[in-house]
Parts: C-alpha cells; sequence; structure tokens
C-alpha cells in the first residue's frame, strides 16, 4: 500500500481526535476535575492515559515544548486531580463537544458507525513498542456509542502515529525546539502558533543556528532544498512506522474512512482551528525569535 494514504488519513482525520483539546469544553472540563485553568488542562488530559507520570516523561513524548512550560504544571496537576477523574471528564466534553459541534442527527448516523467500525479495525492493530502515548491510550476502555468509540479509535490511530514520528525525529537528529523550527521553516505551522510552545527567543535562535550549520536552514530561517527534502524523509519514515495498522484495512478501506471522516473534520476544524493560537496564551511565548 502506498505510504503517502497514512499522511492523507492522518491530515484528514486529525480535527476528530483533536476536538479534545480546543473546545471551550475542554477546558471547562479539566477545571471541574480541579486542574488550573490554562495549558495544565491540555498536558494533564493528554498525559492522563500513562497514569501519574514525572514532567520528565510528558517532556518526552510531547517532544517539542520548552521543558519548563510542562514542569510548570506536571506533576502539579496529578495533586489537584487524579488521572482517572480527569479522563472521565475528558469523556464528557468529547461527548458534548462532537453533539454540539456536528450535531445530533450526525453523531446518530449511520456514516458515523462506519467509520468507526473501520477505524476500530484499524486501531485494534497497532503495536505498542516504543508508543507509550499510545500504549497508555490503548489502556483505556472502549466506549460505547459511535461517535465517541470513532473518536477513541482515531485518537489511538493519531498517538500512534505521532510516537512514530518522535522516532524518525530522532533518528534524523532533531531535537525539540529544532524539530520545531523545521516545521515552521518548511511551511508546516506559521510562527504564532510555534510560539505555543514556549521556547525562548535565545532558544529559537540557537535551535536555528544549529540547522543552519547543517546546512537545512538559509540565513532567514527558511529551510534550504536540503532542509527540504531532509524534513521530507522524516514525514516518509512517519507514513512508514504508521502503515502496519492501516495496512489491515486495504487502500479501499483506508479511502472510505477518509471520505467517511472529511466532512466531520471540515466542521470541526472551522470550531477548532481558530482557537488554536489560544490554547496557552496566558503561559510563556517565543517573544520576537531572531
Amino acid at each position: 500500500m502506498d505510504p503517502v494514504i497514512a499522511r492523507k488519513l492522518a491530515r484528514t482525520a486529525n480535527p476528530y481526535p483533536s476536538i479534545i483539546f480546543l473546545v471551550p469544553e475542554a477546558a471547562a472540563a479539566a477545571v471541574a476535575a480541579g486542574l488550573a485553568d490554562g495549558p495544565m488542562g491540555y498536558f494533564a488530559g493528554r498525559a492522563a492515559p500513562m497514569g501519574a507520570v514525572p514532567a520528565d516523561v510528558v517532556i518526552a513524548t510531547f517532544y517539542n515544548f520548552q521543558p519548563d512550560l510542562i514542569r510548570s504544571c506536571i506533576p502539579a496537576a496529578w495533586s489537584l486531580a487524579t488521572p482517572a477523574a480527569i479522563l472521565e471528564r475528558r469523556l464528557t466534553a468529547v461527548d458534548a463537544a462532537l453533539r454540539r459541534v456536528l450535531s445530533e442527527a450526525v453523531v446518530s448516523a449511520p456514516e458515523v458507525r462506519e467509520a468507526a467500525q473501520l477505524a476500530t479495525i484499524a486501531a485494534a492493530a497497532c503495536r505498542p513498542e516504543g508508543r507509550a502515548l499510545y500504549a497508555g491510550h490503548a489502556s483505556l476502555p472502549w466506549p460505547d456509542e459511535p461517535h465517541l468509540r470513532l473518536w477513541h479509535a482515531l485518537t489511538l490511530l493519531r498517538e500512534h502515529r505521532g510516537d512514530g514520528h518522535l522516532i524518525a525525529l530522532q533518528a534524523a537528529g532533531y531535537d525539540g525546539c529544532e524539530a520545531l523550527v523545521m516545521h515552521v521553516a518548511v511551511g508546516g505551522v506559521p510562527r504564532e502558533f510555534a510560539r505555543t510552545r514556549a521556547w525562548s527567543a535565545e532558544q529559537w535562535s540557537a535551535a536555528a543556528d544549529r540547522l543552519r550549520s547543517r546546512g537545512l536552514l538559509d540565513a532567514d530561517q527558511v529551510a534550504t532544498d536540503a532542509g527540504r527534502e531532509h524534513r521530507e524523509a522524516v514525514e516518509y519514515q512517519t507514513d512508514l512506522l504508521a502503515l502496519g495498522p492501516l495496512e489491515v484495512l486495504g487502500e479501499a478501506g483506508c479511502l472510505r474512512l477518509r471520505e467517511l471522516v472529511k466532512p466531520m473534520s471540515v466542521a470541526i476544524a472551522a470550531e477548532i482551528y481558530p482557537r488554536a493560537a489560544d490554547l496557552f496564551r496566558p503561559w510563556p511565548t517565543l517573544g520576537e525569535a531572531g
């Protein structure tokens, strides 16, 4: 099967599992669980499936966030709410957000049931070796309702692919800040979004200098041809590492899942992506990197 299918499916499906990061229901659920307002809900909610892990585990598995930002939230979050309580509130928030954004008619439609069945088959074929965030999420019970089963299955596929991406970044020699600088340099995300990861201007510039010394960036922090090729190799390796569980669906099954999820993802993206730059706004940002 063509590895590009893995990338296309991931990009199309991503808004559906990502709804939990950027809707008001998620922030309210975190506060209701006892967490502080701001990024603590994001870090604790996404890390909670691994248990009450120390900050260093979250730093390792989240990869491109400035470590001190994570340490400002973890392990303090676990003294405010247990992982089980956070996860219970989180699933309730997902349910409410999907029903609000997509409508009751959509979440109960046969297309959601079909998509959930396909995504569940793929998610069940994922392997845990070297995939800490995926393994944590895979230990959770499956929801019963189709729209929540779809969310859980797509979350498993998202975290499985994400863990593979970290493997590819390590093999290519990128540290957390360098990975983010290169993502901006090739046009993957705008600099404004990158500021939410809280790297200082000095840290950003130092990472850019290291990449420039490898011939991957030019003087304006734009990727060189060699840099684009190097970064694309990371994406291709990520595609290869994500392909295993998708092969059980075959190309036709993957394309059908993508077709089913696309209209829902479009609706969710319109809701969540305008909020992306606000997620960590109360916390340190890059400022103007040199």
